[in-house]
């Protein structure tokens, strides 16, 4: 599954980070970097992380290609 995070939107709180380390990484203060081919072990902790972020400045799956329009 693919992921896409809105990078202007995301305002850091890292609470992806927290829920799948595997997949996101916070540099520094700010700057997220992030995988957007998830494997499949991580959906559950991915789409846990989309739910939690307070600016919901992730897109999973179906929604990265809403998101592209």
């Amino acid at each position: 599954m693919r992921i896409v995070v809105d990078l202007p939107r995301c305002q850091g709180y890292a609470q992806c980070v927290f829920l799948a380390p595997e997949v996101f990484e916070l540099h520094g203060e700010e700057t997220l970097l992030y995988d957007p081919a998830v494997p499949d072990e991580q959906l559950d902790r991915v789409r846990q992380a989309a739910a939690a972020c307070p600016v919901q400045a992730i897109l999973v799956g179906e929604q990265v290609s809403a998101g592209a329009r």
